[in-house]
């Protein structure tokens, strides 16, 4: 798939990175002759006062036919993150449910020029456990949606969407059926990527008019949650307490690339959304055609945050340079920042940042993937400052909490750069 601008991109862990620099050879075994034990990742602690609980949903909305594949309903599965009650009982979650990491496995293996079983992609384990009940908060806890990026599965913002739960929110991440590569569905169903061979802008105004109606629906499915209901399209268990978990009062979105995009659009043509933060995502269909956007040229009276990183069209990627973020920044009218982390690069804003490191650390990659999916920036320094800034975000916008770290740059941030009007 030909996107016009790699803000919106794309693939698995580094999937479509990888078309530009040369494969890997296999990494050899051990001198001993036999293979090396597989390499476990693992993602970084949260931070926070909670322990993190998580639970999934199957939504189907049965009077919007699937825009993908003829004949279906629109099916999505979500996943819910949550301030826990204890941090004992459940099964700690995995990152990716079995069969999709199998499928992730074998596409992500190959492109990395690594052999089948050296990386123990089904066994990474998030800090949630599964079911646990609900730490119950009188009035709710604030709820923040996240997006991922183009064709890009809704796991690679776990590392933030446990954060923001360990500091008291429930984040609901949410898979784009058919553009994910691979999406599991109870009962050992994964349905793939199945976008058509069009036009690459028509595409990409499907794929954004799907994403938005995606969002709104599962707000929807939200709000028949908190009402008492089950929303499941299986009526599975939930974890105790959660519906009552839910301030839909205050609410909040957040996405990568695309989906930050998501985020702005949604914004836009849904009051219920109250504030947003796009993470290096482009605001435009087509920059040769010019065509952008509604929010590029609307903006939005209601706080957003934009987070930049390395070079965008041979440029920094900041409201300065970029036209779409510039007309969405003059535009606006509500509260509004541009953060930018100039040794960063697309994939910083997402698990990559802390995932890709690893595995740089135990094998040799392909030249140049590292640099031009994650940057320079020092992992743990910028995965700190991530947590930091998005956090401080919603506490001030969800929780009317001011935050000085939104008013100047930080000592303790040295990578994030404001940047000025």
């Amino acid at each position: 798939m030909r996107i016009p601008s790699r803000r919106w991109l794309l693939g698995g862990l580094v999937a479509l990175l990888v078309v530009s620099v040369p494969a890997a050879a296999p990494t050899a075994l051990a001198r001993t002759g036999a293979p090396a034990p597989p390499l476990r990742l693992s993602l970084p602690q949260p931070t926070g006062a909670y322990p993190v609980g998580s639970t999934e949903l199957h939504l189907v909305d049965a009077e919007r036919p699937d825009p993908w594949v003829a004949g279906r309903p629109r099916e999505l599965m979500v996943s819910l993150w949550y301030p826990a009650l204890t941090a004992h009982g459940g099964q700690p979650t995995l990152y990716l449910p079995p069969l999709a990491a199998q499928r992730f496995a074998d596409r992500t293996d190959a492109q990395l020029g690594l052999a089948a079983g050296q990386v123990d992609w089904a066994g990474i384990a998030t800090h949630a456990r599964a079911g646990v009940p609900v730490r119950p908060r009188l009035g709710g806890h604030p709820v923040v949606l996240f997006s991922p990026g183009g064709g890009v599965a809704r796991a690679h913002g776990t590392m933030l969407a446990t954060e923001l739960a360990s500091r008291g929110y429930v984040v609901v991440t949410v898979d784009h059926t058919y553009e994910t590569p691979e999406v599991e569905f109870p009962g050992g169903r994964v349905e793939t990527q199945r976008l058509p061979e069009i036009d690459p802008t028509e595409l990409n105004h499907r794929m954004l008019e799907t994403r938005v109606r995606d969002t709104r629906f599962v707000l929807d499915r939200l709000a028949l949650l908190a009402r008492g209901g089950n929303p499941d399209a299986g009526h599975r268990r939930l974890p105790h307490g959660l519906g009552a978990a839910l301030d839909l009062s205050r609410v909040g979105m957040f996405g990568h690339s695309a989906g930050g995009f998501t985020t702005a659009e949604t914004m836009l043509v849904d009051r219920r959304l109250d504030a947003g933060v796009d993470m290096d995502g482009s605001l435009a269909y087509s920059f040769s055609a010019g065509d952008f956007g509604d929010v590029v040229h609307q903006g939005l009276d209601r706080p957003f945050l934009l987070m930049g990183a390395g070079q965008s069209a041979g440029a920094p990627h900041t409201h300065q340079h970029a036209r779409d973020w510039a007309d969405f920044w003059a535009h606006s009218t509500g509260w509004k920042l541009d953060l930018y982390v100039a040794e960063g690069e697309h994939f910083t804003f997402t698990d990559h940042q802390a995932l890709l490191s690893q595995l740089a650390g135990a094998f040799p990659l392909p030249p140049g993937l590292v640099e031009g999916s994650i940057g320079t920036v020092a992992p743990d320094r910028i995965v700190g400052s991530l947590k930091a800034y998005l956090t401080a975000f919603f506490d001030q916008h969800l929780r009317g909490q001011p935050q000085p770290l939104l008013w100047n740059p930080s000592p303790r941030h040295p990578d994030v750069t404001f940047v000025r009007p």
